[in-house]
């Protein structure tokens, strides 16, 4: 295994957060060679840590959803055992940097009231309710509607960057959601709704989905 401990969480932690990732995209989320990544996954794999599903042609989660289907991508999945080490890297990780837990713990206790509006705001972006149908889906075409949600997640791009800049500077990793949150936001309020919570794209639902599943599993708050 590597002898650097960072580059080994932060390659297990990108596949657990993304459910689903090649090698040339974990490489891009975390900063790290290529090759050094793919001799990390390996070596995950030899411990039972992550795997290769088998002709996995349709890409499950996170960002990896632009995988082409019927393709045989080089991906990898986190296992049950990849979880337990991660977790047991994580801990070690808080430890090891003062008042990291602490700092982490008042970064959720600001995030959860942005969480809420943030999920609010993004089932309101899917949905558009009818007289006739309280679940009917939002087809876009009320500018009105769609406009008050855009002001809403402007409001909490604002948020988010003081938020961001302070989980960055009590562990450096968590670098880049404040910037893919905007860059999403600012593609949706050029017109194209995909961008909010459209599969396939890193878009505002899914940058967010995996900040708050990196919170909460650095915390060992939740199993993500």
């Amino acid at each position: 295994m590597s002898p650097d401990p960072a580059a080994e969480l932060r390659t297990l932690h990108t596949v657990r957060l993304l459910g689903f990732a090649e090698t040339a995209e974990v490489a891009a989320r975390t900063g790290l060679d290529a090759a050094g990544v793919r001799e990390q996954l390996l070596d995950h794999e030899a411990l039972g840590r992550v795997t290769r599903p088998a002709g996995a042609g349709t890409v499950g989660a996170g960002t990896a959803g632009a995988g082409t289907v019927g393709a045989a991508p080089d991906g990898w999945a986190v296992t049950d055992a990849g979880r337990a080490h991660d977790d047991h890297l994580l801990a070690a990780e808080l430890a090891a940097t003062p008042g990291a837990a602490d700092a982490l713990r008042a970064a959720y206790a600001e995030l959860r009231p942005l969480d809420a509006r943030l999920r609010h705001a993004c089932t309101d972006w899917q949905l558009r309710p009818t007289g006739a149908d309280p679940f009917a889906a939002n087809d876009h075409t009320d500018t009105t509607w769609d406009a008050t949600l855009l002001v809403e997640l402007v409001s909490i791009r604002r948020s988010l960057r003081p938020l961001a800049a302070w989980l960055t500077a009590t562990l450096p990793r968590f670098d880049g959601y404040a910037d893919r949150f905007a860059h999403a936001l600012d593609r949706a309020l050029g017109g194209d709704p995909t961008w909010v919570t459209g599969a396939g794209v890193d878009s505002c639902h899914a940058v967010w989905s995996e900040l708050h599943d990196d919170l909460v599993t650095t915390l060992g708050l939740a199993d993500a």
